[in-house]
Protein backbone atom coordinates (compact mmCIF):
# COMPACT_ATOMS: atom_id res chain seq x y z
CA UNK A 1 0.00 0.00 0.00
CA UNK A 2 1.14 3.55 -0.89
CA UNK A 3 -0.07 7.02 0.42
CA UNK A 4 -1.70 7.95 4.09
CA UNK A 5 -5.43 7.77 2.67
CA UNK A 6 -5.62 4.13 2.47
CA UNK A 7 -4.44 3.78 5.95
CA UNK A 8 -6.51 6.26 7.45
CA UNK A 9 -10.05 6.26 5.59
CA UNK A 10 -11.97 3.13 5.68
CA UNK A 11 -14.32 4.04 2.84
CA UNK A 12 -11.44 4.02 -0.25
CA UNK A 13 -12.94 1.44 -2.86
CA UNK A 14 -9.87 0.36 -4.12
CA UNK A 15 -8.38 -0.79 -0.93
CA UNK A 16 -11.29 -2.87 0.14
CA UNK A 17 -9.90 -5.08 -2.96
CA UNK A 18 -6.44 -4.51 -2.54
CA UNK A 19 -5.63 -2.82 0.96
CA UNK A 20 -3.43 -3.72 3.75
CA UNK A 21 -3.99 -5.49 6.89
CA UNK A 22 -4.07 -2.29 8.78
CA UNK A 23 -6.46 -0.50 5.95
CA UNK A 24 -8.74 -3.79 6.81
CA UNK A 25 -8.55 -3.75 10.32
CA UNK A 26 -10.09 0.11 10.47
CA UNK A 27 -12.76 -1.13 8.08
CA UNK A 28 -13.68 -3.93 9.54
CA UNK A 29 -14.04 -2.33 13.19
CA UNK A 30 -16.55 0.22 10.65
CA UNK A 31 -18.37 -2.49 9.24
CA UNK A 32 -18.72 -4.12 12.93
CA UNK A 33 -19.71 -0.24 14.20
CA UNK A 34 -22.26 -0.32 11.46
CA UNK A 35 -24.01 -3.26 12.22
CA UNK A 36 -24.03 -2.61 15.77
CA UNK A 37 -26.16 0.94 14.97
CA UNK A 38 -28.31 -1.02 13.34
CA UNK A 39 -29.27 -3.36 15.42
CA UNK A 40 -29.47 -1.07 18.68
CA UNK A 41 -31.96 0.89 16.07
CA UNK A 42 -33.73 -2.12 16.03
CA UNK A 43 -34.07 -2.98 19.50
CA UNK A 44 -35.06 0.76 20.64
CA UNK A 45 -37.86 0.36 18.21
CA UNK A 46 -41.64 -1.02 18.45
CA UNK A 47 -41.16 -3.50 15.54
CA UNK A 48 -37.72 -5.70 17.69
CA UNK A 49 -34.70 -7.11 16.26
CA UNK A 50 -36.66 -10.45 15.59
CA UNK A 51 -39.13 -9.43 13.50
CA UNK A 52 -38.01 -10.12 9.85
CA UNK A 53 -40.10 -9.20 6.26
CA UNK A 54 -41.03 -10.75 3.22
CA UNK A 55 -38.70 -13.87 3.07
CA UNK A 56 -36.01 -11.24 5.03
CA UNK A 57 -33.97 -12.78 8.07
CA UNK A 58 -34.49 -10.53 11.26
CA UNK A 59 -32.22 -7.65 11.92
CA UNK A 60 -31.01 -10.27 15.10
CA UNK A 61 -29.93 -12.75 12.91
CA UNK A 62 -28.72 -10.35 10.23
CA UNK A 63 -26.53 -8.78 13.00
CA UNK A 64 -25.21 -12.39 14.62
CA UNK A 65 -24.59 -13.82 11.05
CA UNK A 66 -22.05 -11.10 10.50
CA UNK A 67 -20.26 -12.76 12.93
CA UNK A 68 -20.51 -16.10 12.27
CA UNK A 69 -19.20 -15.36 8.78
CA UNK A 70 -16.14 -14.09 10.02
CA UNK A 71 -15.78 -16.32 12.59
CA UNK A 72 -16.64 -19.57 9.52
CA UNK A 73 -14.30 -18.75 7.40
CA UNK A 74 -11.46 -16.84 9.49
CA UNK A 75 -11.30 -18.21 13.03
CA UNK A 76 -12.33 -21.70 12.36
CA UNK A 77 -11.22 -22.34 9.01
CA UNK A 78 -7.35 -24.00 9.54
CA UNK A 79 -6.65 -23.12 6.12
CA UNK A 80 -7.49 -19.24 5.98
CA UNK A 81 -4.06 -18.47 5.67
CA UNK A 82 -3.95 -20.21 1.45
CA UNK A 83 -6.76 -17.59 0.67
CA UNK A 84 -8.48 -19.03 -2.31
CA UNK A 85 -6.71 -22.07 -2.07
CA UNK A 86 -7.72 -23.42 1.14
CA UNK A 87 -9.89 -26.26 1.08
CA UNK A 88 -13.50 -24.89 2.16
CA UNK A 89 -14.38 -28.65 2.88
CA UNK A 90 -11.32 -29.42 5.02
CA UNK A 91 -12.94 -29.75 9.19
CA UNK A 92 -13.41 -26.48 11.06
CA UNK A 93 -11.95 -25.79 14.20
CA UNK A 94 -14.95 -26.27 16.84
CA UNK A 95 -17.21 -23.21 17.71
CA UNK A 96 -16.32 -20.86 20.68
CA UNK A 97 -20.29 -21.10 20.92
CA UNK A 98 -21.87 -24.24 20.40
CA UNK A 99 -25.02 -22.92 19.33
CA UNK A 100 -23.47 -20.48 17.08
CA UNK A 101 -23.83 -22.86 13.72
CA UNK A 102 -27.23 -23.52 15.23
CA UNK A 103 -28.65 -20.29 15.10
CA UNK A 104 -26.82 -18.75 12.24
CA UNK A 105 -25.28 -20.68 10.13
CA UNK A 106 -28.01 -21.34 7.54
CA UNK A 107 -31.50 -18.42 7.13
CA UNK A 108 -33.36 -21.89 7.06
CA UNK A 109 -32.73 -21.81 11.09
CA UNK A 110 -33.39 -17.90 11.10
CA UNK A 111 -36.51 -17.82 9.52
CA UNK A 112 -37.66 -20.96 11.67
CA UNK A 113 -36.60 -20.52 14.99
CA UNK A 114 -36.06 -16.76 15.43
CA UNK A 115 -38.21 -17.09 18.87
CA UNK A 116 -34.82 -19.34 20.31
CA UNK A 117 -32.07 -16.79 19.06
CA UNK A 118 -29.84 -15.34 21.79
CA UNK A 119 -30.95 -12.15 23.89
CA UNK A 120 -29.56 -9.17 21.79
CA UNK A 121 -26.85 -8.31 24.53
CA UNK A 122 -25.77 -11.80 23.81
CA UNK A 123 -25.45 -11.39 20.17
CA UNK A 124 -23.51 -7.93 20.81
CA UNK A 125 -20.84 -10.32 22.96
CA UNK A 126 -20.80 -12.75 20.54
CA UNK A 127 -19.42 -9.88 17.93
CA UNK A 128 -17.11 -8.76 20.14
CA UNK A 129 -15.41 -11.87 21.15
CA UNK A 130 -15.41 -12.77 17.33
CA UNK A 131 -14.21 -9.29 15.81
CA UNK A 132 -11.26 -9.50 18.69
CA UNK A 133 -10.25 -12.73 17.42
CA UNK A 134 -10.83 -11.94 13.34
CA UNK A 135 -8.05 -8.49 14.35
CA UNK A 136 -5.80 -10.28 16.73
CA UNK A 137 -5.04 -12.77 13.39
CA UNK A 138 -5.10 -10.49 10.97
CA UNK A 139 -2.52 -8.59 12.68
CA UNK A 140 -0.42 -11.92 11.99
CA UNK A 141 -1.59 -12.13 8.76
CA UNK A 142 1.01 -9.90 6.96
CA UNK A 143 0.22 -8.16 3.14
CA UNK A 144 -0.14 -11.11 1.29
CA UNK A 145 -2.85 -10.88 -1.22
CA UNK A 146 -3.75 -14.76 -0.38
CA UNK A 147 -3.69 -14.51 2.94
CA UNK A 148 -5.75 -11.71 2.93
CA UNK A 149 -8.18 -12.55 1.36
CA UNK A 150 -10.51 -14.01 3.68
CA UNK A 151 -10.70 -10.96 5.39
CA UNK A 152 -11.52 -8.47 2.21
CA UNK A 153 -14.01 -11.39 1.84
CA UNK A 154 -15.74 -10.85 5.74
CA UNK A 155 -15.65 -7.27 4.83
CA UNK A 156 -17.37 -7.69 1.49
CA UNK A 157 -19.91 -9.38 3.49
CA UNK A 158 -20.34 -7.26 6.28
CA UNK A 159 -20.94 -4.35 4.30
CA UNK A 160 -23.49 -6.39 2.31
CA UNK A 161 -25.26 -7.04 5.47
CA UNK A 162 -25.76 -3.56 5.95
CA UNK A 163 -27.51 -3.32 3.14
CA UNK A 164 -29.78 -5.89 3.59
CA UNK A 165 -30.38 -3.69 7.13
CA UNK A 166 -31.35 -1.49 5.42
CA UNK A 167 -33.79 -2.76 3.10
CA UNK A 168 -35.26 -4.76 6.10
CA UNK A 169 -35.72 -1.20 7.93
CA UNK A 170 -37.29 0.16 4.50
CA UNK A 171 -39.73 -3.20 4.13
CA UNK A 172 -40.83 -2.75 8.40
CA UNK A 173 -41.37 1.13 7.94
CA UNK A 174 -38.57 1.23 10.64
CA UNK A 175 -37.63 5.09 11.52
CA UNK A 176 -33.72 5.11 11.87
CA UNK A 177 -31.14 7.55 11.11
CA UNK A 178 -28.56 4.95 10.87
CA UNK A 179 -27.20 5.27 7.37
CA UNK A 180 -31.10 5.49 5.85
CA UNK A 181 -30.63 5.16 2.30
CA UNK A 182 -31.81 8.43 0.93
CA UNK A 183 -30.02 11.01 -0.78
CA UNK A 184 -31.12 14.09 -2.73
CA UNK A 185 -28.90 14.05 -5.92
CA UNK A 186 -26.32 16.70 -5.69
CA UNK A 187 -24.30 18.40 -8.26
CA UNK A 188 -24.58 19.19 -11.50
CA UNK A 189 -27.53 19.72 -13.78
CA UNK A 190 -28.27 15.69 -15.56
CA UNK A 191 -26.56 16.46 -19.06
CA UNK A 192 -28.66 14.34 -20.46
CA UNK A 193 -28.01 11.12 -22.79
CA UNK A 194 -24.28 10.70 -23.52
CA UNK A 195 -22.85 9.34 -26.86
CA UNK A 196 -20.56 6.52 -26.39
CA UNK A 197 -18.37 5.92 -29.29
CA UNK A 198 -17.79 2.44 -30.95
CA UNK A 199 -15.19 0.86 -28.76
CA UNK A 200 -13.19 -2.11 -27.50
CA UNK A 201 -13.70 -2.65 -23.47
CA UNK A 202 -12.35 -5.17 -21.50
CA UNK A 203 -15.09 -6.25 -19.66
CA UNK A 204 -14.91 -8.10 -16.20
CA UNK A 205 -11.85 -7.65 -13.57
CA UNK A 206 -8.59 -8.59 -14.53
CA UNK A 207 -6.94 -10.98 -11.32
CA UNK A 208 -5.36 -8.63 -8.58
CA UNK A 209 -6.47 -8.74 -4.67
CA UNK A 210 -10.32 -9.61 -4.34
CA UNK A 211 -12.16 -9.97 -7.41
CA UNK A 212 -15.30 -11.30 -7.29
CA UNK A 213 -16.60 -14.38 -8.47
CA UNK A 214 -18.98 -12.51 -10.93
CA UNK A 215 -16.61 -10.67 -12.22
CA UNK A 216 -14.22 -13.46 -13.48
CA UNK A 217 -12.78 -12.86 -15.74
CA UNK A 218 -11.51 -9.92 -17.72
CA UNK A 219 -12.01 -10.14 -20.99
CA UNK A 220 -11.77 -8.24 -24.30
CA UNK A 221 -15.50 -7.28 -26.33
CA UNK A 222 -16.71 -4.96 -29.09
CA UNK A 223 -19.50 -2.69 -28.15
CA UNK A 224 -21.29 -0.54 -31.12
CA UNK A 225 -21.39 3.05 -31.06
CA UNK A 226 -24.66 3.40 -28.40
CA UNK A 227 -26.37 6.84 -26.51
CA UNK A 228 -26.74 6.38 -22.85
CA UNK A 229 -28.86 8.19 -20.16
CA UNK A 230 -25.98 10.10 -17.84
CA UNK A 231 -27.74 9.40 -14.59
CA UNK A 232 -30.72 6.87 -13.77
CA UNK A 233 -34.01 7.90 -14.86
CA UNK A 234 -35.34 10.20 -12.24
CA UNK A 235 -39.05 10.16 -11.04
CA UNK A 236 -39.91 12.94 -13.31
CA UNK A 237 -39.22 10.89 -16.17
CA UNK A 238 -40.88 7.81 -14.26
CA UNK A 239 -44.30 9.83 -13.31
CA UNK A 240 -45.25 10.91 -16.97
CA UNK A 241 -45.23 6.81 -18.14
CA UNK A 242 -47.36 6.50 -14.72
CA UNK A 243 -49.72 9.27 -15.88
CA UNK A 244 -49.85 8.07 -20.04
CA UNK A 245 -51.55 5.29 -18.20
CA UNK A 246 -48.58 2.78 -18.61
CA UNK A 247 -49.59 0.49 -16.16
CA UNK A 248 -52.92 -0.49 -17.78
CA UNK A 249 -51.49 -0.86 -21.52
CA UNK A 250 -50.07 -4.28 -22.37
CA UNK A 251 -48.57 -3.51 -25.25
CA UNK A 252 -45.40 -1.80 -23.08
CA UNK A 253 -45.26 -4.81 -20.76
CA UNK A 254 -43.22 -8.24 -21.72
CA UNK A 255 -45.62 -11.52 -21.45
CA UNK A 256 -43.65 -12.35 -17.87
CA UNK A 257 -44.27 -8.34 -16.96
CA UNK A 258 -47.74 -8.38 -17.25
CA UNK A 259 -48.67 -11.30 -15.70
CA UNK A 260 -46.45 -10.01 -12.77
CA UNK A 261 -48.98 -7.37 -13.25
CA UNK A 262 -51.92 -8.58 -12.97
CA UNK A 263 -50.94 -10.90 -10.18
CA UNK A 264 -49.93 -7.79 -7.91
CA UNK A 265 -52.11 -5.54 -9.35
CA UNK A 266 -49.26 -2.99 -8.85
CA UNK A 267 -49.93 0.67 -9.43
CA UNK A 268 -46.76 2.05 -9.61
CA UNK A 269 -43.07 0.78 -7.53
CA UNK A 270 -43.17 -0.60 -4.11
CA UNK A 271 -43.61 1.86 -1.52
CA UNK A 272 -44.86 4.67 -3.76
CA UNK A 273 -47.90 6.36 -2.44
CA UNK A 274 -48.93 8.87 -4.21
CA UNK A 275 -47.16 9.77 -8.16
CA UNK A 276 -49.73 12.75 -9.54
CA UNK A 277 -48.74 16.27 -8.48
CA UNK A 278 -45.12 15.32 -7.03
CA UNK A 279 -44.19 10.97 -5.69
CA UNK A 280 -44.52 10.86 -2.26
CA UNK A 281 -42.91 7.82 -0.37
CA UNK A 282 -43.22 5.16 2.07
CA UNK A 283 -39.38 5.71 3.20
CA UNK A 284 -38.68 4.19 6.43
CA UNK A 285 -41.50 4.44 8.37
CA UNK A 286 -42.80 8.60 7.52
CA UNK A 287 -44.23 9.91 4.02
CA UNK A 288 -42.08 12.17 2.03
CA UNK A 289 -42.02 13.76 -1.18
CA UNK A 290 -39.40 12.60 -3.64
CA UNK A 291 -36.91 15.28 -5.49
CA UNK A 292 -38.30 15.19 -8.88
CA UNK A 293 -34.74 14.60 -10.17
CA UNK A 294 -34.00 11.91 -7.83
CA UNK A 295 -33.98 8.26 -8.99
CA UNK A 296 -36.76 6.31 -9.58
CA UNK A 297 -36.17 3.64 -6.68
CA UNK A 298 -37.71 0.46 -6.33
CA UNK A 299 -39.16 -0.28 -9.25
CA UNK A 300 -39.09 -3.78 -10.60
CA UNK A 301 -37.20 -5.05 -13.99
CA UNK A 302 -40.64 -6.11 -15.34
CA UNK A 303 -41.35 -1.76 -14.68
CA UNK A 304 -38.06 -0.54 -15.91
CA UNK A 305 -38.74 -2.70 -19.65
CA UNK A 306 -42.23 -1.34 -19.44
CA UNK A 307 -40.60 1.93 -19.27
CA UNK A 308 -38.68 1.71 -22.03
CA UNK A 309 -40.67 0.47 -24.17
CA UNK A 310 -43.10 3.22 -23.59
CA UNK A 311 -40.18 5.85 -24.16
CA UNK A 312 -38.78 4.02 -27.21
CA UNK A 313 -35.42 3.24 -25.47
CA UNK A 314 -34.52 0.40 -23.79
CA UNK A 315 -31.92 -1.21 -21.29
CA UNK A 316 -28.33 -0.91 -21.72
CA UNK A 317 -26.29 -4.34 -21.95
CA UNK A 318 -23.86 -5.26 -19.13
CA UNK A 319 -20.81 -4.17 -21.46
CA UNK A 320 -22.48 -0.67 -22.26
CA UNK A 321 -23.20 0.36 -18.67
CA UNK A 322 -19.95 -1.15 -17.82
CA UNK A 323 -17.86 0.98 -20.59
CA UNK A 324 -19.89 4.15 -19.72
CA UNK A 325 -19.02 3.88 -16.20
CA UNK A 326 -15.67 3.25 -16.33
CA UNK A 327 -14.69 5.72 -18.98
CA UNK A 328 -17.72 8.22 -19.16
CA UNK A 329 -17.59 9.98 -15.50
CA UNK A 330 -15.67 13.03 -16.61
CA UNK A 331 -18.49 13.56 -18.96
CA UNK A 332 -21.49 13.25 -16.58
CA UNK A 333 -21.95 9.54 -16.46
CA UNK A 334 -22.97 9.07 -12.38
CA UNK A 335 -23.89 5.74 -10.83
CA UNK A 336 -24.20 4.99 -6.98
CA UNK A 337 -27.96 6.02 -6.37
CA UNK A 338 -29.65 3.19 -7.33
CA UNK A 339 -28.82 -0.52 -8.20
CA UNK A 340 -29.55 -0.61 -11.47
CA UNK A 341 -31.01 -3.23 -14.20
CA UNK A 342 -29.20 -3.85 -17.11
CA UNK A 343 -30.32 -6.15 -20.35
CA UNK A 344 -30.10 -10.05 -20.43
CA UNK A 345 -29.52 -12.88 -17.74
CA UNK A 346 -26.25 -12.18 -16.48
CA UNK A 347 -24.15 -14.85 -18.12
CA UNK A 348 -20.81 -16.00 -16.86
CA UNK A 349 -17.76 -14.48 -18.14
CA UNK A 350 -14.99 -16.63 -19.91
CA UNK A 351 -13.28 -18.95 -17.65
CA UNK A 352 -15.76 -17.78 -14.51
CA UNK A 353 -15.97 -19.75 -11.22
CA UNK A 354 -17.22 -18.51 -8.13
CA UNK A 355 -14.47 -18.48 -5.45
CA UNK A 356 -15.08 -20.00 -1.71
CA UNK A 357 -17.24 -18.00 0.17
CA UNK A 358 -18.83 -15.70 -2.66
CA UNK A 359 -21.70 -13.40 -1.64
CA UNK A 360 -23.56 -12.96 -5.39
CA UNK A 361 -22.98 -16.56 -6.78
CA UNK A 362 -23.96 -16.86 -10.12
CA UNK A 363 -27.86 -18.18 -10.09
CA UNK A 364 -28.10 -21.48 -11.97
CA UNK A 365 -29.50 -21.44 -15.18
CA UNK A 366 -33.89 -21.63 -15.05
CA UNK A 367 -33.18 -20.63 -11.67
CA UNK A 368 -35.62 -17.37 -10.77
CA UNK A 369 -32.69 -14.71 -10.03
CA UNK A 370 -32.24 -14.34 -13.74
CA UNK A 371 -31.71 -10.97 -13.84
CA UNK A 372 -28.55 -8.74 -13.42
CA UNK A 373 -27.62 -5.37 -11.15
CA UNK A 374 -25.13 -3.44 -11.73
CA UNK A 375 -23.83 -0.25 -9.74
CA UNK A 376 -24.66 0.35 -6.02
CA UNK A 377 -27.57 2.10 -4.35
CA UNK A 378 -26.70 4.45 -1.37
CA UNK A 379 -27.39 2.23 0.94
CA UNK A 380 -24.02 0.57 -0.39
CA UNK A 381 -21.04 1.55 1.62
CA UNK A 382 -18.71 3.74 -0.27
CA UNK A 383 -16.14 1.47 -0.40
CA UNK A 384 -18.21 -1.24 -2.03
CA UNK A 385 -19.22 0.65 -5.16
CA UNK A 386 -17.28 -0.51 -7.93
CA UNK A 387 -18.06 -0.42 -11.58
CA UNK A 388 -17.44 -3.85 -12.20
CA UNK A 389 -19.84 -5.44 -9.57
CA UNK A 390 -22.95 -7.37 -10.52
CA UNK A 391 -25.72 -9.19 -8.58
CA UNK A 392 -28.21 -11.71 -9.97
CA UNK A 393 -31.92 -11.33 -8.53
CA UNK A 394 -35.45 -11.87 -9.79
CA UNK A 395 -36.85 -9.76 -12.43
CA UNK A 396 -39.63 -8.97 -9.93
CA UNK A 397 -37.12 -8.06 -7.12
CA UNK A 398 -37.93 -4.40 -5.64
CA UNK A 399 -37.10 -5.04 -2.72
CA UNK A 400 -33.43 -3.74 -2.89
CA UNK A 401 -33.02 -0.03 -3.90
CA UNK A 402 -33.61 -0.54 -7.43
CA UNK A 403 -33.70 1.68 -10.18
CA UNK A 404 -32.46 1.85 -14.16
CA UNK A 405 -31.32 4.04 -16.59
CA UNK A 406 -31.81 3.65 -21.03
CA UNK A 407 -30.30 3.61 -23.75
CA UNK A 408 -31.33 4.26 -27.73
CA UNK A 409 -32.73 1.72 -29.97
Amino acid sequence: MTGDRRVTDPNDPRAARQGSADWLSLALIDARNHTLRWLAAFEGSPIGPRVGAEGQPSALWLAGHAAWYADWWIVRHVLAARGEDGDPQRPRLAAADPLSDRHFHALLHARGHAADLPTPDAVRVWMADTLEQVLELLAMAGDDDRALYVYRLALRHEDRIGERLAMLAQALGLAADTGAPWRERTGAADPGPLFMPAQRHDLGSAPGGLVPGPERWAHAVQIPAFEIDARAVSWARYVEFALDGGYDEQRWWTPAGWAWLQQTGRRAPRHVEQMRQGVVLQRQGRLQRAGAQQAAVHVARHEAQAWCAWAGRRLPTEAEWEAAACGAGSRGFVFGEVLEWAAGSGPAWPGHADPPGEIDPRPRPGTAAGAVLRGASTATPPRAVHAKARRFVAPEDDAAFTGFRSCSL
